[in-house]
């Protein structure tokens, strides 16, 4: 997904690979070569690979920040 700081992403399932699991984070993350200040990705975790998501994104030195998804506030 790719939004604007602040949108609220559709409710969906972990970004993880192969985890069906709710969402229960948003990730909200650039990639500063390619993505200008005011445009983030945001990816979607469940509790399980919050950890694993945000490390891998850190781990490139990307701007990361992660809180709570609620998937009501998406409108589900």
């Amino acid at each position: 997904m790719i939004g604007l700081p602040g949108s609220v992403p559709a409710a969906g399932t972990c970004s993880r690979a192969g985890c069906s699991a709710a969402a229960t984070w948003r990730i909200d993350w650039r990639n500063p070569r390619i993505h200008t200040g005011d445009r983030f990705k945001t990816w979607l975790a469940c509790d399980e690979h919050v950890d694993y998501l945000r490390g891998f994104l850190e781990a490139r030195s990307f701007p990361v920040e992660a809180s709570a998804f609620d998937s009501a506030e998406a409108g589900t």
